[in-house]
């Protein structure tokens, strides 16, 4: 496996990870948010989490579908 796919893998993990806790602080934390702002964050978790899971494939060498 080669060092790019491999670096595009944990920079996609990381990302995902980084939205991810701002999610549950808002949400188990109960931080306040505005529903925009809440919106745009759980719009940006999950597109975090699809690039994650594009990454994980390739770095599996599984296909894209």
């Amino acid at each position: 496996m080669d060092e790019e796919t491999k670096r595009q893998y944990w920079d996609a993990y990381q990302q995902w990870q980084r939205y991810l806790e701002q999610l549950h602080r808002a949400l188990l934390r109960e931080e306040k948010l505005q529903p925009p702002r809440l919106k745009a964050l759980l719009y940006r978790e999950a597109r975090a989490k699809e690039r994650y899971e594009e990454a994980r494939r390739r770095l599996l060498g599984l296909g894209l579908e």
